[in-house]
């Protein structure tokens, strides 16, 4: 970071450690995509039957009576560690733990904490990591970018099975959460003890069990670590693991640490002065985050904001396809004039789906695609310039199922609808037969008009 983003003292904390040229530069970088954010459990603020609570307080206490861990046996204001320790203590079975919790949350019904909306609405951030085994995070980038719709990639590392991001990041056509620390499971998979840190902390600095091209955007990118509870040492070993060399060495990148805790931990305040320069603290994560909201919102200005009227984009299909939606088939390609095109019919609230990831092969990726375009509403073939070049493709195979579905149906019953989104001519045309004797619609780049969406409300109307 420039000399503006390094800590002129170890004393300096909040906002007044943060002058304006400070929030400047973070607001460049976040603007460039090269800052990640790594959250964690200080930002889990929710509504309990008793008042506002974390999450992992109130899952604690819940926890507790499940494994009928006496409250005696049990420091003053106990955390999960302290449970799952004295159940260990009292010869229980550590998987229980794991189950228990999952129990817990899935009878419960929590909002997103107002910390997490707002980063979710921080559209620069792309991808996330944290170290929570909630799926919060996941609900608040979903909520508040895609209107509650299932479109967020969501990543589970776990030291028996090492998941990595499926491409470079500034390939990324829909937002990641990476769970660093594993998620919720009924198999001990992620992290509710010190134990289970120390577990996954070891395995991640193995050469054989770390995700590389994750570690690799890490050690890249700027690093805002809010709202982590890793105590002094813990907190160095996952700085220097992120960073992949020595902080003291000197590098273009650094992080900020903003929580409740780290800025009372004298030790740990004068180490990162001396030794990494390139480490800023801010006391209170919460409070950090509403102010870099504040500041990006203002920046970026009203016409520009989530939900404040902004033109309307394209948003990520959902991992899974709906029942009775749209099917798009198209080209890689093409893939612009397919973002388009599903923006547009979003925007005339008609369900549209296309496989964007394309990262998984094999039989069940097969199975999975040739079963949507069996329940698809109607089928929209993409055809281009690149369709005609191309004599294979994975385009081909699902324009094939599609004219095997039509074996079942009516004579004349409309189903494949081809879109052509450049000027390629019908006459000469490389698609089936059966696409030759359905009429045409040309939207050029994939831009909707009005007619066409007024005759697929027709149709889909017609099928109810």
């Amino acid at each position: 970071m420039t000399s503006s983003l390094v800590a002129e003292s170890p004393l300096q904390t909040s906002t007044a450690g943060f002058d304006d040229d400070a929030w400047d530069d973070l607001l460049n970088y976040i603007e460039e995509r090269r800052v990640i954010p790594i959250l964690g459990p200080e930002l889990l603020r929710v509504e309990t039957e008793t008042g506002p609570r974390l999450l992992y307080d109130w899952v604690a206490e819940k926890l507790a009576v499940r494994l009928s861990v006496p409250s005696g046996v049990l420091p003053k204001g106990y955390n999960l560690n302290d449970v799952v320790c004295a159940y260990l203590g009292a010869r229980g079975r550590r998987e229980d733990a794991y189950t228990r919790i999952r129990s817990i949350l899935r009878e419960a019904t929590f909002a997103p904490s107002t910390a997490l909306r707002q980063l979710a609405q921080i559209t620069d951030f792309d991808l996330f990591v944290t170290t929570t085994f909630d799926s919060l995070l996941e609900s608040a980038i979903n909520e508040v970018r895609f209107s509650g719709a299932q479109s967020t990639e969501v990543i589970a590392y776990a030291p028996n099975r090492v998941a990595d991001l499926g491409t470079e990041r500034a390939q990324f056509t829909r937002p990641v959460v990476y769970h660093l620390l594993g998620k919720l499971s009924a198999s001990p998979t992620y992290v509710i003890s010190d134990e289970d840190t120390m577990e996954f902390v070891c395995a991640l600095q193995s050469e054989h069990l770390t995700p590389g091209k994750l570690f690799h955007e890490l050690e890249h990118s700027h690093l805002l670590v809010v709202g982590g509870t890793f105590s002094n040492w813990l907190t160095r070993f996952f700085l220097r693991m992120t960073k992949r060399r020595r902080l003291s060495d000197p590098r273009e990148v650094g992080e900020v640490l903003a929580d409740d805790h780290s800025m009372r931990d004298e030790l740990l305040v004068q180490f990162l002065h001396q030794v990494s320069a390139r480490t800023r603290m801010f006391s209170g994560a919460e409070a950090f985050v509403a102010e870099l909201h504040r500041r990006w919102m203002a920046r970026r200005g009203p016409a520009k904001m989530v939900g404040a009227g902004a033109p309307t984009r394209f948003a990520p299909p959902e991992r899974e396809m709906a029942d009775h939606a749209v099917f798009i088939s198209y080209a890689r390609e093409d893939l612009a004039a397919v973002q388009k095109l599903k923006a547009g019919l979003d925007a005339a609230g008609i369900n549209a789906w296309f496989d964007m990831d394309r990262l998984a092969s094999g039989d069940d990726f097969a199975r999975k695609i040739q079963q949507n375009v069996g329940k698809c509403s109607f089928f929209i073939p993409v055809i281009s310039g690149t369709t005609q070049r191309r004599v294979e493709g994975w385009f081909r195979r699902e324009w094939n199922w599609a004219v095997d579905r039509t074996q079942g149906m009516a004579h004349g019953a409309a189903f494949i609808l081809p879109v052509c989104v450049d000027s390629t001519p019908e006459i000469g045309a490389l698609v089936p037969d059966l696409f030759m004797k359905a009429h045409w619609t040309r939207l050029v780049g994939g831009e909707v008009t009005p007619e066409f969406v007024a005759r697929l409300k027709e149709l889909l109307s017609a099928r109810r």
